[in-house]
């Protein structure tokens, strides 16, 4: 099993359920706070490899769901700048095991990754906070 380094924001019950999950798999984290981490636009962008933009987003963030800012507009060096601003925008949780890295939760990318006990998944999607919908706007994933 995996040592992960999870970067979350603390107190998000999404986050919480994530590493329920990983942990019940058998994983270790050693976990961080997003928000206070100093990111750069190079380290960050490690983290996202070739995805799409839109992705790179937290469909929680009031913002993207107020439709004040669209994922889908940005291009990376912006998304980029804007992340490293305003971390809430990064979606989460960021993970990284050795030099791998991942952005986000989605339970076939996570287990194929570094194996899930899926079992332990249940019915509700970890990938996102349960305070979002699953028709986010201006382009976030639900």
């Amino acid at each position: 099993m995996a040592t992960i380094i999870f970067w979350e924001k603390p107190g998000c019950q999404g986050n919480a359920r994530q590493k329920e999950i990983l942990l019940a798999s058998g994983h270790q984290l050693e976990v961080r706070n997003l928000l206070a981490e100093p990111w750069s636009e190079e380290r960050l962008a490690l983290f996202f490899g070739d995805r799409p933009v839109v992705e790179w987003f937290n469909p929680a963030h009031p913002r993207i769901k107020s439709g004040e800012v669209v994922p889908a507009s940005f291009g990376r060096e912006e998304a980029l700048r804007l992340m490293v601003a305003e971390p809430l925008f990064i979606v989460r949780p960021l993970m990284q095991v050795g030099e791998e890295r991942l952005a986000g939760f989605e339970v076939a990318q996570v287990h194929n990754w570094l194996g899930l006990a899926l079992a332990t998944v249940g019915e509700r999607d970890p990938r996102n906070c349960p305070c979002v919908t699953r028709s986010a706007p201006a382009g976030g994933r639900p």
